[in-house]
């Protein structure tokens, strides 16, 4: 887990940097109980997660854009860890 940890980390700062946005592929998945509707499921990469500082049991919802976009929006965010972004000169 720790590889890949590190691999997705070196990607978000290279999006970061502006070189390209950080991609993180997944599929829908279904979710199947007897008796009742298919659900659709997503699931959330533990790696990408760290890196947003996302936890368990935090309230999200999706925002749609359009049929090709969402966006994921904390409902409380947890305050910055730094007072100032750091900035290459």
């Amino acid at each position: 887990m720790q590889v890949k940890n590190e691999t997705f980390m070196k990607k978000l700062k290279s999006a970061e940097a502006g070189d390209r946005p950080a991609r993180y592929p997944l599929k829908v998945q279904a979710i199947r109980s007897k008796g009742q509707e298919p659900r659709l499921y997503v699931y959330f990469p533990l790696p990408l997660a760290a890196a947003l500082g996302l936890g368990a049991g935090e309230r999200v919802q999706w925002e749609l854009l359009d049929r090709g976009e969402l966006h994921l929006v904390r409902l409380e965010p947890p305050a910055p860890s730094t007072t100032q972004r750091h900035t290459d000169r």
